[in-house]
């Protein structure tokens, strides 16, 4: 175990440069039906800004972090994930067309440690078979209610419904219609978030999936509420050269989104940016302010996963995970914060 430094930094600089804006896959998964149980070695991230020791960050507190390898070839490429007991056990998709169970263990202060019983399974494609073909099984959002996973799919645009069987998933049992006009999305710019509203909020539980870049003729990104009385597209307001890569819901109706950017004199960013729940409605542009930012200067890669979860001390967190890529010189990280109503 070690503590993350410096070094980091410019690690993940030459990432950004080498990757580019698409960050291109440099290894391709194995794709066997079964990878079973993996061994993942842990090191803490203690210091959210490097070399520095504060944890407060506008209204989010940093409690830890984790950097997560293995040298299981499948390992990475971790795109989306949700909790299915709060701050413990999780199920993902990686967007190699893999599942991924895990919990996350923790210290007496309640800090994340380390990453047990995970484990990964090939996702099947439309047809109900294992693809070696990464467009049918390019899985970026996720979602989960009543022991049922809703996934989005970019390149082959679809929201996927699979029931919940962490030994034995199965091929999806059923589609959805997702609104938005096939041909308005983009190829490698597609569903990124796929989140379940609070039952007693203004959308009353309803799903709510948002592309990562697919844009209307305004500019704003496309989106929908997918079911209930509200029912209908709506467009996600574009905030500089931000694009989307997951999203929550927060417990009064807001919609927390994850979003990433990338330039070659910056580097890779991240931030979070609230997006006001009474904005979320048919034909309607949603908006909200933006939380926070951070830049290389941070223990940050290209964070793709967000989750949102109550600790039994009733704190409000958000966790984190970023996509490596399958890049030898990127990182796999899981990050996690207090969200402050200060």
């Amino acid at each position: 175990m070690k503590t993350l430094s410096r070094g980091a930094l410019g690690l993940g600089l030459l990432t950004a440069l080498l990757a580019g804006l698409t960050f291109v896959n440099t290894s391709p998964p194995s794709r066997a039906a079964d990878t079973g149980r993996i061994e993942i070695d842990s090191r803490p991230i203690t210091n959210f800004h490097i070399g520095r020791s504060e944890t407060r960050f506008s209204p989010l507190e940093f409690v830890g972090g984790l950097e997560m390898s293995s040298t299981a070839a499948d390992f990475g490429a971790l795109s989306a994930f949700r909790f299915m007991q709060p701050g413990g056990d999780f199920i993902g998709v990686a967007d190699t067309g893999f599942w991924y169970f895990g919990t996350v263990l923790r210290d007496g202060q309640q800090k994340p440690t380390g990453i047990g019983d995970f484990r990964m399974a090939a996702m099947f494609d439309r047809a109900g078979k294992i693809s070696s073909d990464k467009w049918q099984v390019d899985a970026e959002g996720l979602a989960l209610k009543d022991g049922v996973a809703t996934v989005g799919f970019e390149r082959d645009h679809r929201i996927a419904q699979f029931r919940i069987e962490p030994d034995a998933m199965k091929p999806a049992f059923d589609d959805l219609d997702f609104l938005i006009p096939k041909a308005e999305l983009r190829s490698n710019r597609g569903f990124e978030t796929v989140a379940f509203s609070n039952p007693a909020g203004p959308l009353a539980g309803a799903m709510v999936i948002v592309s990562e870049k697919s844009l209307d003729k305004q500019g704003n990104i496309f989106a929908a509420i997918v079911d209930g009385p509200g029912k209908g597209v709506f467009t996600v307001k574009r905030n500089g050269e931000f694009d989307i890569t997951d999203g929550a819901f927060l417990p009064g109706g807001d919609l927390l989104l994850l979003e990433r950017s990338f330039s070659m004199a910056a580097g890779v960013k991240m931030r979070l940016r609230r997006i006001d729940g009474a904005t979320i409605a048919k034909g309607k542009v949603a908006d909200g302010p933006i939380l926070f930012t951070a830049d290389m200067a941070y223990q940050i890669d290209n964070m793709e996963g967000l989750d949102v979860w109550t600790r039994d001390d009733g704190a409000l967190m958000v966790s984190m995970v970023s996509d490596d890529n399958h890049s030898i010189l990127q990182r796999n990280l899981y990050l996690e914060f207090i969200l402050h109503n200060d």
